[in-house]
């Protein structure tokens, strides 16, 4: 999955079983769930300092390798804004903004505020950079130049000479990470980031688990639900992943989002005064795949960098738009000036927040993200095998397919690989989990909510009709009242609730 830059965190910028009793156990009750042998994690508790603005920093150990916990071990960096009313204070609301390679620190200095009234009161809001990830342990393979070089890279291949570049440029970017990375490679993944957050709730002093996971955060939780179902005391997964699919038909799906997503920008478009797509929604279709062909043949410029602005790097622009409905004038605004004088500064602006590259550097984000998603999925064995799925994401996504599905090639020469087939995740006897899904978002399809909330043998399915990515963030009024009621009460929506 690509991720925009902790996107969950971008919105709440834009936009600017329960009851009052303490979410801490006792010692004895914790102490019959800790796994033989990670005693030692499980006992710690956090050494928290001021770190600015009213919140708390610290770091917890885990081990790197579950199998031999004794050995090398990996700080997972925590912050928290403590509850304002510690006298009816439930516990910690664990939070993840999604990726994966999302910061979880940078999320919550940022989006802590945009958590309900009820949260703030009750629940410190906390936020970790998982293992690999930010201030934890970061896996760290490639330098600016080799970044900016890959994702200026032809995404939709017209030749034999193009393919090969694409593919050499994917392997180039496995290779440098094996070179630096090798020995941490296979111990980024889902399940044992998954593994971590019990640790997590053991060290913050929590019976049982309250979280947030958006976008990957709702992978991360899922999986967390399976591997400690009794643990769980209210999940919040915003904006789905189906565990269920394979990690093309992962891009497949999405690359099928953005064009859902792509339609209902074209359909407001072609309603304003200042939209350079024609029309109709079908011309501006049509116009948006003429722009990208020419930007193919003759890169836009962007003023102030000396990068071409490449068709790859326009269509990740433009997807980044798609992220939230905020963002549409400015993607109009992009499009503009970009289709009647070829700058494309706009575009390579979203570009660089879609892969968090500021101030002429990339923060390790993009290097977590392929590590993570390479190591969670079987990938497949070749270029060739890897090209049916591109195939089959052009047919149904002409404007996205390729450029989703080809992001992900470095897979393919990963050194580290993951042999388990995805599986449903049911989390039996799981307290009830709420799943949320919005009907358009670009990045996980509303099938996907669906697809989980029915996996979950306690899930609940709460639906906000309307468009881009997750939806709590969106300060929705419906969804945050029953979202916020949930994390507070334990009690979750009517399944199937529709918020319009």
């Amino acid at each position: 999955m690509r991720a925009a830059k902790t996107i969950g965190a971008a919105i709440a910028l834009m936009l600017a079983a329960a009851t009052g009793c303490d979410g801490g156990g006792d010692d004895a009750t914790m102490a019959s769930r800790v796994p033989d042998g990670l005693g030692s994690f499980y006992d710690q508790r956090p050494d928290w300092r001021d770190c600015g603005g009213g919140f708390q920093c610290a770091t917890v150990q885990v081990p790197l390798d579950y199998a031999k916990p004794q050995s090398e071990k990996v700080g997972i960096s925590l912050i928290r804004l403590p509850a304002r009313n510690r006298s009816e204070r439930i516990g910690s609301l664990l939070t993840n903004p999604g990726g994966p390679g999302g910061s979880g620190i940078g999320f919550v200095r940022q989006a802590a505020a945009a958590f309900g009234a009820d949260l703030r009161e009750r629940f410190d809001i906390v936020g970790f950079d998982p293992r690999g990830v930010g201030e934890s342990d970061p896996v760290r393979c490639n330098t600016t130049a080799q970044l900016d070089r890959f994702f200026a890279t032809d995404s939709s291949p017209d030749d034999p000479d193009e393919r090969k570049t694409l593919a050499d440029r994917s392997r180039q970017f496995a290779s440098n990470c094996e070179t630096k990375e090798r020995a941490v490679l296979p111990h980024v993944g889902t399940a044992d980031a998954a593994r971590d957050m019990d640790v997590l709730r053991a060290a913050l002093g929590d019976d049982k688990l309250t979280y947030y996971g958006a976008s990957y955060g709702t992978y991360l939780g899922a999986f967390y639900a399976e591997q400690f179902p009794k643990n769980v005391r209210a999940l919040v997964l915003d904006g789905a992943v189906d565990p269920r699919l394979s990690a093309t038909d992962i891009l497949v799906e999405q690359a099928k989002g953005f064009e859902t997503a792509f339609r209902a920008f074209a359909e407001n478009c072609v309603s304003q005064p200042d939209c350079p797509l024609g029309d109709s929604p079908d011309a501006a279709e049509k116009n948006l795949e003429k722009f990208l062909a020419e930007t193919d043949e003759k890169p836009l410029t962007a003023r102030g960098d000396s990068r071409k602005v490449t068709e790859s790097l326009a269509t990740m622009g433009i997807a980044t738009a798609l992220y939230a409905k905020e963002y549409w004038p400015t993607l109009r605004q992009g499009l503009a000036q970009a289709m009647r004088s070829g700058d494309g500064t706009v575009l390579l602006t979203l570009a660089d927040q879609m892969v968090d590259r500021e101030n002429g550097s990339y923060s390790n984000q993009t290097d977590a993200n392929m590590a993570v998603n390479c190591v969670d999925k079987p990938n497949p064995a070749n270029v060739d095998a890897y090209a049916k799925a591109v195939e089959k994401a052009e047919r149904s996504a002409p404007r996205f397919g390729e450029f989703v599905v080809w992001g992900g090639l470095p897979c393919v020469y990963w050194p580290a690989q993951a042999e388990k087939a995805p599986a449903p995740v049911t989390a039996k006897g799981s307290a009830p989990i709420l799943v949320i899904g919005t009907t358009r978002d670009p990045a996980t399809p509303y099938s996907w909510s669906e697809g989980l909330a029915g996996q979950l043998q306690s899930g609940v399915l709460l639906t906000l009709d309307g468009d881009g990515h997750t939806a709590y963030l969106q300060a929705d009024p419906c969804i945050s009242r029953a979202t916020d009621r949930y994390l507070v009460t334990g009690e979750p929506p009517k399944d199937g609730t529709v918020c319009r």
